[in-house]
């Protein structure tokens, strides 16, 4: 997807391609949030139904796919890329956001896909192991009574202990909500932040202030699970509320932040090498996501107090430690994003603040070769402009417009 909308849009339509690449991300994350929702419906009914639901909603697709898309889309126009090119580190500004994207994603990784529904599932640990019971509605949510020894356990141990007791189906909707509303923010990124702040197209400067941005939810998070009463007594109401006002704000400070890489990545990569620059970005985004899951079961596990067996270990501390891990990832990402060459554009809050300065490149001050380029360049467009207004004004016009029909 990210592919075609540089393909598609000409090289000086900056905006329009951020606006592109904002939308059809966003909704596909959006979809993404529906699958959440239909999984953790199905899955309560049976395996083999959510699997055949997943398959139908594939074949549903296909006739979209071959009917539907070009077909010279993904085909070299000149050779074939060896396998070797994939990891030609040639283009710095690329491989630097790409480490950042690494630890951008591991930032979220670090407390939501793993932790979190875990967190959101494990009972309180008062009574485990010595609440007598003799029938499961005798012991907490998420909990059950363990008929043999006639007191109450936690229904899954490795789970841990000291959440809220959501049901499965309740769980679902919450990471489901997540997902919509982070896709919605992530298409109306430009209309909705960098617009307004007049930060688009958006640069390196935009990406680290919404970077710094990034680590402010699961900071606070992290001193309010390790510090607050509310959790050392598993007060339900002070702890479901606090999780969900930091998964919302969370959720769109992210999009944007996950908006303004995606255009980042597609605006660097080269008009040749888009496909396996994209790739190589998104593997990296795969690594992210496999170091915050890994560590984060680590963390998650072995961070807290072992209670026993009949409850797991404390999941608040667990829980807390993932969002520590979650806004160190995020600050890191910053500091690599700080080492790549985009200084041009500068930055503006809004009309009114401008925090960094735009900076012009003065010719002069180029190398001979590179400024003799310049001005046959300035040359050639002026000749052009004079011979061949209307022809050019209409290709990149036409460029735009297959654009937004193959959007469509």
């Amino acid at each position: 997807g990210k592919t075609v909308t540089k393909l598609v849009t000409p090289e000086e339509q900056e905006t329009r391609l951020f606006k592109l690449v904002s939308l059809i991300t966003g909704w596909k994350n959006s979809l993404k949030g529906v699958g959440y929702f239909l999984g953790s419906a199905l899955i309560s009914v049976s395996y083999s139904l959510a699997l055949g639901v997943m398959m139908g909603l594939i074949v549903v697709a296909m006739p979209w796919a071959i009917l539907g898309l070009d077909s010279q889309l993904g085909t070299a126009k000149k050779a074939n890329a060896k396998w070797h090119d994939v990891f030609k580190l040639d283009n710095k500004r690329l491989n630097l956001l790409s480490l950042a994207r690494l630890f951008l994603f591991a930032s979220r990784d670090f407390w939501f896909e793993v932790p979190l529904p875990f967190f959101l599932r494990s009972p309180s640990c008062q009574g485990l192991g010595t609440a007598m019971c003799t029938v499961n509605e005798e012991c907490n949510n998420g909990a059950m009574c363990n008929l043999a020894l006639q007191v109450c356990q936690n229904i899954n141990a490795g789970g841990g202990c000291g959440g809220l007791g959501l049901d499965r189906v309740v769980v679902g909707a919450i990471l489901g909500g997540y997902i919509i509303l982070y896709g919605q923010v992530q298409s109306w990124t430009p209309q909705l932040a960098t617009g307004p702040l007049q930060q688009t197209p958006p640069n390196k400067y935009t990406e680290i202030l919404w970077g710094l941005v990034n680590c402010i939810p699961t900071g606070v998070m992290f001193f309010v699970m390790a510090f607050s009463t509310a959790y050392a007594e598993n007060d339900f109401t002070g702890m479901i509320t606090s999780l969900m006002v930091v998964i919302v704000v969370f959720a769109f400070i992210f999009a944007v932040n996950s908006s303004i890489h995606s255009f980042l990545v597609v605006n660097y990569a080269k008009s040749d090498k888009v496909a396996v620059s994209v790739g190589f970005y998104y593997m990296s985004n795969a690594a992210g996501r496999l170091m915050g899951t890994i560590g984060s079961g680590i963390l998650y596990t072995y961070v807290g107090e072992y209670l026993g067996p009949l409850a797991g270990n404390d999941a608040v501390a667990g829980m807390a430690a993932c969002f520590l891990a979650g806004t160190i990832c995020s600050f890191i990402a910053v500091v690599v994003t700080q080492r790549i060459d985009d200084n041009a554009a500068g930055l503006k809050c809004g009309s009114c603040l401008t925090i960094v300065q735009a900076t012009e490149v003065d010719v002069s001050e180029l190398p001979a070769a590179a400024a003799a380029s310049a001005d046959l360049n300035d040359d050639t467009d002026a000749k052009n402009s004079e011979t061949q207004p209307t022809e050019h004004y209409t290709e990149s016009e036409s460029l735009g417009e297959q654009g937004e029909e193959m959007w469509a």
